[in-house]
Order: structure tokens, then sequence, then C-alpha cells
């Protein structure tokens, strides 16, 4: 059997493996939800338990990742994204079921997260022992990590096409010939499980009752830049946030402080409980009921401007929900968090539009196409947010104003952050894989394995006499001077003493502390890869030494980086 037959063939398996894994993690979540229902049910304490809830199920979480797993569990998708720029696909197996596990007890017990990331982890944990079982290739194991990644979002919100553009835009896989049928195979298999086991139901069903009109076009432009402007309040309270937990020490502190802060919260916004699609889907029917059952502001439920003031409150305090679950130490993703705030951004957007009276818009057409939005900016990826919304609800009717708001609220907050959630710590750290084929593959490359040694050392007592028998013994030009400390102290070039080595009266009188030069450029182990290519291209030199603290290691040669890349791109490349 040909390769690209086998990886076909292994694409629909991973599929299958997908679609068990989301279906597992759905049940899992849903039988917590339905043990923690049953305890607090018709109690009198049932609206004090969400002090208590959410740190009771991220305590578990935590306790069998510290005792059980004994190894951290990852943000799903970043550990994904990790795992394909630093570790040739390879993901720990505990993936197999840690992020199952944990995040059943994360959102069972009402953690501000969602389930897509522990869902994506865990299918592309099977795509990546499968890989390594079957001995793939480094590309093949992308494809195959990537084929896991797109079924596992196509089973848990049951969106095919959107899983396959979400491979593409966010894990950064590359659309080619020989990629695009295992995707679609992995993807249409692991949709079909999630039907067999789920049903076919869309996630959010939603009918169109208003069509796409003209009149409405600067509106949904409007719209798309203030989401825009939300997806960027969430990145940077998010990050600011997660910055905060980072500083403390001990685990201990984080939950207590991430537990008690989210256990206000929810509070006195019960909205906040959970993953929120039942409020979701209550916002897409126009009921607001969601934001005043179980509340305090229960009395305010015939007040218009009460709307306005807890849909804004929603929105705001919803990362900070998600970050304080993160930080306290659940498992858990962020779609779920976005596709909440997206569809209160556009109820929020189209009462205060109606309210103003320029134009009475359809609040469930904006609540819909906010969803979109979000995910464009939160993601940085305006075709799945797109094709996930019109996917999960079935709004294809509504395509132009789709694309009208993700693209505005795309571009609105790239010009706040340079990067989505998912990518900005890899990037800050060069880690991150991009369409850039090129720029992967120097960043693949590793400075310390591509130092070279076989260069004749001498010492800066050295006599010419020494320095001509190096030469006869070399088969390079350059001769590194290094002291006993291993202190690089010079070099000396062949070009430069070529008149000398004849002259046999000067061989005791001439010391090769007086024939070498002071490098002007040099390189270190810490240096990244694009600094090293700048450096050669900068200096025009063949040969750079490569120096730590002042300590010689050895060279690094133009042709041997060239040798290796070109040897990467036959790795990396399926054509």
């Amino acid at each position: 059997m040909s390769e690209r037959r086998f990886v076909v063939i292994l694409s629909g398996v991973i599929g299958i493996l997908a679609g068990l894994a989301a279906t597992l993690i759905k049940n899992a979540v849903w039988l917590t939800e339905r043990l923690v229902h049953a305890l607090t049910d018709g109690k009198d304490v049932e609206h004090y338990s969400y002090f208590i809830l959410p740190s009771i199920g991220i305590l578990i979480a935590v306790l069998f990742i510290n005792y059980i797993i004994k190894s951290p569990v990852r943000h799903g998708i970043p550990n994904v994204l990790h795992s394909l720029s630093r570790r040739r696909g390879e993901l720990s197996r505990h993936n197999l079921f840690s992020s199952i596990v944990s995040s059943a007890f994360t959102v069972g017990f009402g953690g501000s997260v969602g389930l897509e990331g522990p869902t994506v982890a865990t299918g592309a944990a099977y795509g990546s022992w499968l890989a390594k079982l079957m001995r793939l290739s480094y590309k093949n194991t992308i494809l195959m990590l990537a084929c896991a990644a797109a079924g596992a979002m196509a089973a848990i919100f049951k969106a095919p096409i959107a899983a396959i553009v979400f491979a593409v835009e966010v894990i950064m896989i590359d659309l080619t010939v020989f990629s695009l049928i295992p995707l679609l195979l992995a993807s249409s298999a692991a949709v079909l499980t999630s039907y067999f086991f789920m049903g076919q139901d869309v996630l959010y069903p939603f009918t169109v009752e208003t069509s796409f009109e003209m009149n409405d076009l600067p509106y949904y432009i409007l719209l798309g830049i203030f989401a825009g402007l939300v997806s960027a309040y969430f990145s940077k309270m998010y990050l600011y946030i997660e910055n905060i937990f980072e500083g403390f020490q001990k685990k201990r502190t984080r939950l207590a402080v991430g537990g008690i802060g989210l256990g206000i919260l929810i509070f006195f916004f019960p909205s906040l409980y959970g993953e929120g699609y039942e409020d979701i889907n209550m916002g897409l029917r126009g009921d607001m009921s969601f934001l005043y059952d179980n509340t305090i502001f229960h009395s305010l439920r015939d007040e218009y401007w009460s709307v306005f003031v807890l849909l804004a409150a929603v929105i705001l305090l919803k990362i900070v929900a998600t970050a304080l679950t993160f930080g306290a130490g659940g498992i858990g993703g962020i779609f779920a968090p976005t596709l909440f705030m997206g569809v209160n951004t556009g109820m929020l957007f189209a009462h205060f539009i109606n309210m103003t009276g320029l134009k009475q818009l359809s609040v469930n057409n904006f609540a819909l196409i906010g969803m979109a939005g979000l995910l464009a900016g939160v993601l940085h990826a305006p075709l799945t947010g797109i094709f996930l919304i019109a996917d999960i609800s079935g709004g294809y009717k509504l395509f132009v104003p789709l694309m009208i708001v993700a693209t505005f609220a795309y571009l609105t907050v790239k010009a706040f952050t340079s990067n989505s959630v998912y990518h900005i710590q890899l990037a800050k750290r060069k880690e991150l894989m991009t369409h850039d084929k090129d720029l992967n593959i120097i960043r693949m490359m590793e400075v310390k394995k591509l130092v070279e040694t076989d260069f004749q050392i001498l010492h800066p007592d050295a006599t010419l006499r020494d320095l001509t028998q190096a030469i006869s013994k070399a088969h390079r030009n350059l001769f590194p001077i290094v002291d006993e400390n291993g202190y690089l102290k010079g070099m000396v070039k062949m070009d430069d003493v070529r008149h000398l080595i004849f002259r046999q009266e000067l061989y005791d009188k001439v010391h090769v502390s007086h024939l070498m030069y002071q490098p002007e450029h040099f390189i270190s182990t810490l240096d990244s890869m694009e600094q090293v290519i700048d450096k050669f291209e900068s200096s025009g030199r063949y040969n750079l030494a490569v120096i730590d603290n002042g300590k010689y290691i050895g060279f690094i040669s133009r042709a041997r980086v060239f040798s290796i890349y070109r040897k990467k791109m036959a790795d990396f490349s399926h054509d």
C-alpha cells in the first residue's frame, strides 16, 4: 500500500476516534451536571451553592492532575500547537484521557469554560499516538494531528466544514491537495460518529425570520467593529488575569483566589455558570430571562434600562470568570465563552440601535452574527467564525452579514493584538507554526545541532610552527585560539598566514597571538535561527564562531545551515 493511501485510511480511523472522544467528553460532563443538580435541586441552598460548586469541581480536577496524572494538563489547543512546533507532533500519553476527566469535573461543577479545547487535545493525542505507532514521518504526523483536531471540532459542534477551516486557520495546517482528502475524511467520519451517538440536531437551532437587507449594511459593519473591540478586551483581560495567577507560587493560593472570585461572580450572575449553551439558545430566541432568573436582579425584569446594564455586565465579566477558572486550575476551552460573549454582544448592539430609533433591527439575527464576530476576533480566525456559526445554527441565509461582521471584527482586533490568545505565548517565544513554510522550517532548526567542532584549536602561546603543523592536519581554513579555560581569544585565517608558513626561520619567533584577530560577528547557542540567518546575511561570512559567555563552542557554516534546511524542507513538504 502506498504511503498516501495508508494516510488516507488512517485519517478515517482518527476521525472516528475523535468523534468517540467528543461523545465521551460530552456525556461525562452531562453525567456530572446531572449528579450536581440531583444533589442541589430543590434544596434551600441551591442558589448559594454557586459560591462553592465551581471550586469543588476545580479542586477535584487539580487533585486528579497532581496525584493521579502527576503531570501538567496544559490548555488543549495551545498544547497541540506547541507539540507541532517543538515536539515533532508528540503529545504526552496521559492526554488520551486526562483532559476528559479533568474537564468533566471543571465544567460539570460550573467552571465557566468550554469543552472544545479538551476535546481537541484528546483527539490530537490519539492522532499523535497512532502516528507514532505507525512510525509516520514528521509531515504525516502533523497531518494526523490536524485531522484529529478537525475531527474533534466536527464532532463536538457537528460542523464538518468549519472544522476543516479551523484546522487551516488555527492549527495552521497547509491546505494542499495531499492534505485535503484526509481532512475531509477525518471530519466526515467524526461528525458521523457524533450523529450516531448524539443525533443530528444542530447545536443552536435558529430560524431566519428576517433575511439580509441592504439597509442594514452600515449596522453590520458597526457590529463588526464593536465585536472587534470586545475581542481585544477579551484577549487583554485574559492575559492580564493569567499574569496575576502566574505570580502566585502556591497552587492552593490560586485555587482559593480563583474559586472564591468565580463563586462570587456566578452568585450574582448565574448565567456565567458552566458552558452557557442554554443561555445562548435563549438569547437566540430573544428570551432575556437568563439575565434575571435566580438573581438578585429579578425585580428589575420590567425595567428596559436593566437589559443594557446586565448585558454589558455579563459580556465584561464572562472572560473574567473564564480566566479565574483557568487560573484556579480548571481545564477547559474558550470557544464556549467566546460564543456566549458574542451572542450577548449582538443583542446589546441591536437593543441599543433599536432604543435610539435609528432603525429597528432583528435582535435574533444580530445575536447570531455577533457570535461570528467574536470568534473571528478572539481566535483571529474569520473563516472559522463564518462557517462555524453557519454550520451550528443552519443560518446560511445570513452568510453575507456573517462575512461582513467577521471581516470587520478581525480587522479591528488586529489593530490591538497581533496574535490570538491561542498563539500569543508561542509567538513571543518564536515557537508558533504559521503558514509561512520557510519560517516554520527555520524555527524547527536548532542552533546547538548545527555546531561543527572539527577545527584545529591552538593555545595563545602557540608558535608559527604549531600553526603549520595544525594546517597540515586540518581541512578547515579557520583556527580558533582558545586558552586553557576555554575562552576564545581570537582566530587565525589561512589566507592571512599563507605567506609565512614556508619561512622556517620564523617558526619559533612568531606566535599566533600576533597573527590572530577578534571576530566581529559571532553566534550564541541562545540565539534564534532567525538571528543566526540575519548574522550570516549582514556579515557575508561563510563560517561564524559560536561563543557562549566568551567560551568557544565551535563554528556554524552557511553550507551546513543550507543543507539542514533542505533536509527539513523535504521532511516537511508533501510535494
